[in-house]
């Protein structure tokens, strides 16, 4: 597809859909293309304006409109517009924030027809964008956001800590700075990792009571796993976490440090005001400092830009503005690839979980933590859920076993009790019996019985049933042998009776039966 986006920007399309932004305001905080956004909400997308390809004009009147106006302006014709008679004038303001992001004239004449409704043909745009990259440099563009909408974080050095006595390593800060209240969070920590990144922030959402609607961040790899201004990749599990909270995590242009300006001066602040010439014996202790420094400075100040009182300013209007916490934490949980075996299973810890049998010999991925064990395709849907195991134990789920590679013992024996009964009444009954005397272990005789049906007719088996069962023979043997008798019939029958290995003498029936009524 044309508009394909990686899984977290889709994502974060749809979220600030959801929270009713603008496809304009999606676009400006995103960068995409309306189209895309009208793709990933489902809306219908419309035929895109087709735009000149910058072949050279045939007529007079388009090559002289075309033609760049030179030398001084006692050169250029009376009847061409001037400067300040531009059709792009009243959209200025458009153009420049459009020059800011770093798009070509021939994009933002395309941007002004399809959201403006521009009329002009596409030279004008194009002298006009000259026009403004001869000029000054344009001023940088303040944007300030309503309460609870935008938080801005990123990580700087921290004081040193004492690991152990005698030895120092160094930490690093991280800060997060709420772009309405200027409200501020800092947390040290020894490495930024991915589990580290989403520590800290959950550990500042649930201290300033809430969730912003969007997180800008840098495209540091605790985060980001493939930066690109214009279709980055975040870590999965980052990704994972963002649907926990409800919010989204909207990476800055590489190299670009006045995007998120609010944090690089709040981590600058950080560093001079709070943590400047300073030393702790351990990590917690430098994190007390900072939360105090925090309550007692940071809030207090009044900030140079709104004139306002930090804290106050939060408490009144932004505190009410932040999404709600959700229930629970985020489950934290440990990640990575496997290759499902031969034998249909991934292992993970020296334990053994079963994945679908169509994925042996490929690659799924795993997520599991202490109580669970999820398995996933690489495109990160859930193809299985396992309890956590102990090591040399196996977890296999009933659906991961294809019907054929069953065993019928597996199956149990009231499944292979079922089978006999196809085979008739006399069968059953005898089963029944074996069943009754020997429990589970009567499966692998039951299966020899349904064997024999291969050879012998019903009705064979059946009369040899019968009378094993009047004999009260209850091992697969019998039943065999009387079968390869079967030649003798009815005239075996009186010597069967009277003497025979399968047969009980009768003077040990009353001892049997008072044996069975007492333990029955």
């Amino acid at each position: 597809m044309a508009h394909e986006l990686a899984m977290d920007k889709s994502q974060a399309i749809k979220h600030l859909g959801q929270l009713g932004y603008s496809e304009r305001s999606i676009m400006s905080v995103l960068d995409v293309s309306r189209t895309a956004v009208r793709c990933h909400l489902g809306r219908k997308v419309s035929k895109e304006t087709k735009a000149p390809t910058g072949s050279a004009p045939t007529g007079v009147e388009d090559a002289k409109e075309t033609k760049a106006p030179t030398g001084s302006s006692a050169d250029v014709r009376s009847d061409r517009p001037s400067r300040s008679a531009s059709a792009c004038e009243p959209f200025r303001e458009v153009v420049v924030a459009k020059l800011e992001q770093g798009l070509t004239a021939q994009r933002i004449f395309q941007d002004l027809v399809d959201e403006h409704g521009f009329t002009s043909r596409y030279p004008s745009v194009r002298r006009y964008v000259a026009t403004l990259k001869e000029s000054t440099p344009l001023p940088y563009r303040r944007l300030e956001c309503d309460p609870g909408a935008e938080m801005q974080v990123d990580f700087g050095s921290g004081a040193r800590c004492m690991r152990e006595p005698g030895k120092w390593t160094k930490t690093y800060v991280f800060r997060a700075v709420l772009s309405h209240s200027r409200k501020g969070y800092s947390e040290a920590v020894r490495r930024m990792t991915v589990e580290s990144f989403m520590d800290v922030l959950e550990n500042c959402f649930w201290r300033v009571g809430g969730v912003p609607q969007v997180v800008i961040f840098d495209n540091g790899s605790c985060a980001v796993k493939a930066a690109d201004w214009y279709d980055g990749e975040l870590h999965p599990k980052i990704v994972d976490f963002c649907k926990h909270y409800n919010f989204a995590l909207v990476p800055t242009r590489p190299r670009t440090p006045r995007h998120k300006g609010k944090i690089e001066r709040g981590i600058g602040y950080v560093k001079s005001n709070a943590l400047k010439g300073k030393t702790f014996d351990s990590l917690t202790a430098q994190n007390e400092c900072l939360a105090h420094w925090e309550k007692t400075v940071a809030d207090r100040r009044v900030h140079g830009t709104t004139k306002q009182q930090v804290g106050y300013v939060y408490d009144t209007l932004e505190r009410r503005a932040l999404q709600p916490l959700p229930r629970e934490r985020f489950p934290h949980y440990e990640e990575g690839k496997r290759i499902v075996s031969r034998d249909g299973h991934v292992a993970v810890r020296h334990a053994y979980y079963s994945a679908p049998p169509e994925y042996v010999g490929r690659e799924v991925w795993v997520r599991w933590n202490s109580h669970t064990l999820r398995i996933l395709n690489l495109r990160m849907e859930q193809l299985a859920i396992h309890c956590t195991q102990e090591k040399g134990r196996f977890s296999t789920l009933g659906e991961h076993i294809a019907p054929e590679k069953v065993h019928p013992i597996e199956k149990g024996v009231e499944y292979t009790l079922r089978k006999v009964r196809f085979l008739g009444l006399h069968a059953t009954r005898w089963a029944e019996l074996l069943i009754e005397e020997r429990g589970v272990q009567a499966t692998r005789s039951l299966q020899g019985l349904l064997s024999l049906s291969k050879k012998y007719s019903s009705d064979e088996l059946n009369r040899a049933c019968d009378i094993a069962w009047k004999s009260k023979a209850t091992n697969y043997r019998s039943i065999k042998k009387l079968l390869e008798n079967r030649s003798a019939g009815v005239q075996q029958t009186m010597e069967f009776m009277e003497e025979h290995p399968i047969i009980r003498p009768v003077s040990e029936y009353g001892q049997f039966i008072r044996q069975a009524i007492q333990g029955g």
